[in-house]
């Protein structure tokens, strides 16, 4: 899964991180932990990475984030709110200056045609206020494509946020 680019591209967001004096938590659903493995895959990563969330069941999401059941009922889980309550959650339960959430439908199965295979919600947020959030839909190109673009989308909207914080 962690490929030479993928090592480059996780590298120069601890890079950016690292010179603004900032740390990462990750708040994962269909990714599963993936963003910080990426991360943590480079040696010294622990001077940037606070933590990572895999709330993967709704149950998590609300007992290790504080997503309200409201939302999740509302919306569902593979939706922005549920996504931008993530980052919020992982940043009230963490030390990290900015977090990066992910929830989405990496299929094969599960999805809609409200929310089909390949629909993936992000969400970043930092603690001056910042947000950012984006909506991908990769179609069904396959669980393992879903997830490793999604990890790239994470990682480069980390680096957005952080070049965004005030430090």
């Amino acid at each position: 899964m962690i490929d030479q680019a993928l090592r480059e591209k996780a590298a120069q967001v601890l890079e950016v991180f690292r010179a603004r004096g900032l740390k990462i938590a990750t708040a994962e659903s269909c990714t599963g932990g993936l963003v910080a493995g990426a991360l943590t895959e480079i040696a010294g990563s622990s001077d940037v990475v606070d933590r990572g969330f895999v709330t993967y069941s709704n149950a998590a999401k609300e007992a290790m984030l504080g997503v309200p059941a409201v939302t999740l009922e509302r919306y569902g889980a593979v939706s922005a709110e549920p996504a931008a309550a993530m980052a919020a959650g992982a940043l009230k339960n963490s030390l990290a200056d900015i977090t990066v959430a992910i929830t989405g439908i990496a299929g094969p199965g599960g999805g809609s045609k409200q929310k089909p295979v390949g629909l993936v919600h992000f969400a970043a947020a930092s603690r001056d206020g910042r947000c950012l959030a984006r909506e991908q839909r990769y179609g069904e190109i396959g669980r393992q494509s879903v997830r490793e673009r999604s990890v790239v989308e994470a990682l480069e909207l980390l680096a957005a946020l952080a070049y965004r914080t005030s430090t």
